[in-house]
């Protein structure tokens, strides 16, 4: 059964023209000056902020030293050296900026996250005109007179606002009280720019007022971003619902709180001993990953950062409407408020959004990095969840511990599919309705295979893809698969019955207790 696949045709025109004008900046100066700092402040923010950092140090320092090299090397082998060892340093003032937005913004609110790059970005170029050489400093465009700080201020706040509205998907009324403020700060910014120009400004006997304005502005807001939490993260020692459901994935025993030299961790009478790091309560080490999970795991804590966005833009520009295709599976569960909700194979948490307000959120996957950008998601939408790094096929909770569990994407390349749909089972509440959703055949094919980064992880399958509806235990009822979105998709839903067999739930746990 093929459905009908939803589109939203406005929305594709918007993104091939913002795609091309994008493609543009790479070989015309006079657009690239305008959509190279919104990409690098969207890079920037998909990757940690140490390997973004190198990144765009590599993007940023090679081209531009392959480009300018034979004019460096004029005049002697002493000075080309020097010139040489200057283009680093040149090169780190312009990426560092980036680097304290992405240290700075995420922990600020609303308007004043727009504000990081543009005060360290003039700080940082101010910088740069101090200490650099004339001749290294205009390689990399960093020889501003004063009266153009008010230039590098506006340039760099639009890029930053622009990331902004796309961060929080251009919804109105948080873009316009956003956008409002943050375009007064940056009149302002022009008018002090300006007066300087005109010199009205001689009496407070500084060169240029918008240059200390932005020092110290920037570090205002790097002290406010360290002293002022995103949200406030409820306490493990009071999640007693959540310890409460919580065991070993291997042995079945219970867990509980501790806190040692360490850390916090959860630990079993029997010692076992499972860490928790940045709240998030790790149940399998990486180096215990193997088979089909780690080929793809390698995969998703290589693409975790921008994932959520190559998603959004490659669905624009095939003209799907993202928010139907999403509810065209979620709203096949049957969610009450108050419900307990596990999804497996959470990824960055996008389904959670789609979800009414009131549900206890739990999210678990195998990919660190997925989980990361889930807790930024998560924080973005003023949502809470329990987040844990495990193994879908061997889950850390006990029988019958949720009203509703999901699974939407992964589950095609599972090591051991059937036991990750038992161990689905086994933590449902009696009577619940389960979904698991994923690609098809025919579009693993279409897409997957064909794309130069991921074929190689998907070409030379030795199974075909399909429904897992063999894999189900008979006892289970209602059971339907259905397309989506044109036949990409499969759903399949089913009902676990109210009187569970005993022989499903000890499958289960002998399966546990032999890992």
């Amino acid at each position: 059964m093929r459905d009908a696949r939803p589109t939203n045709r406005p929305k594709q025109v918007v993104a091939w023209i913002f795609t091309l004008l994008f493609a543009d900046g790479f070989f015309v100066p006079a657009v690239g000056c305008w959509t190279g700092p919104v990409l690098s402040v969207w890079f920037a923010g998909t990757q940690r902020t140490k390997r973004g950092f190198l990144w765009m140090m590599a993007f940023c320092w090679l081209p531009t030293l392959l480009f300018h090299l034979r004019g460096l090397l004029h005049g002697g082998t002493l000075p080309a050296l020097c010139n040489l060892l200057w283009t680093l340093p040149a090169a780190a003032l312009i990426v560092l900026p980036y680097s304290f937005h992405r240290l700075v913004a995420p922990h600020l609110p609303e308007f004043s996250a727009t504000l990081a790059l543009p005060t360290a970005g003039v700080a940082l170029y101010a910088l740069a005109q101090e200490i650099l050489p004339p001749s290294t400093a205009s390689l990399f465009y960093l020889a501003y007179d004063a009266q153009r700080y008010t230039l590098v201020f506006l340039h760099l706040w639009l890029a930053s606002a622009l990331l902004y509205a796309w961060d929080h998907e251009f919804h109105w009324e948080i873009i316009h009280r956003t956008l409002t403020q943050s375009a007064l700060c940056a009149m302002l910014a022009l008018a002090i720019g300006w007066l300087t120009a005109i010199k009205q400004l001689h009496f407070l006997r500084i060169a240029d007022p918008l240059l200390w304005l932005s020092v110290g502005g920037a570090a205002l807001l790097a002290l406010w971003a360290w002293l002022r939490p995103t949200m406030k993260e409820e306490l493990w020692k009071d999640r007693t619902e959540t310890l409460a459901r919580l065991q070993s994935p291997t042995s079945g025993a219970s867990l509980r709180l501790v806190e040692d030299a360490h850390g916090e961790a959860l630990m079993s009478a029997t010692n076992e001993r499972f860490p928790i790091h940045n709240d998030i309560a790790e149940f399998v080490r990486p180096d215990a990953i193997s088979g089909a999970n780690k080929k793809y795991n390698q995969l998703y804590q290589t693409i975790g950062g921008f994932y959520d966005d190559s998603q959004r833009v490659g669905s624009a520009l095939i003209g799907m409407d993202r928010d139907a295709y999403v509810r065209s599976y979620l709203d096949r569960l049957e969610v009450k408020p108050g419900d307990a909700v596990l999804e497996t194979s959470v990824g960055t948490g996008l389904n959670f959004k789609y979800l009414p307000e009131g549900v206890k959120l739990t999210g678990l996957d195998l990919s660190s990095g997925m989980l990361t950008r889930c807790q930024e998601n998560l924080r973005r939408w003023r949502r809470k969840a329990d987040l844990f790094l495990g193994n879908a096929e061997f889950l850390p909770f006990a029988d019958n511990s949720f009203d509703v569990v999901f699974h939407v994407g992964g589950i095609n390349f599972f090591s051991d599919r059937k036991r990750a749909i038992d161990e689905m089972i086994r933590v449902a509440k009696p009577g619940s309705l389960l979904l698991i959703a994923d690609e098809t055949e025919e579009h693993v094919q279409k897409a997957y295979e064909n794309i130069p980064y991921t074929q190689e992880f998907y070409k030379k399958r030795e199974e075909v893809v399909s429904a897992p509806v063999d894999l189900l235990p008979p006892e289970m009822e209602e059971v339907k698969v259905e397309a989506v979105w044109g036949n990409r998709f499969y759903a399949l839903t089913f009902r676990k019955p109210l009187a569970e067999a005993p022989s499903l739930r000890q499958v289960a746990r002998d399966g546990a207790a032999s890992c």
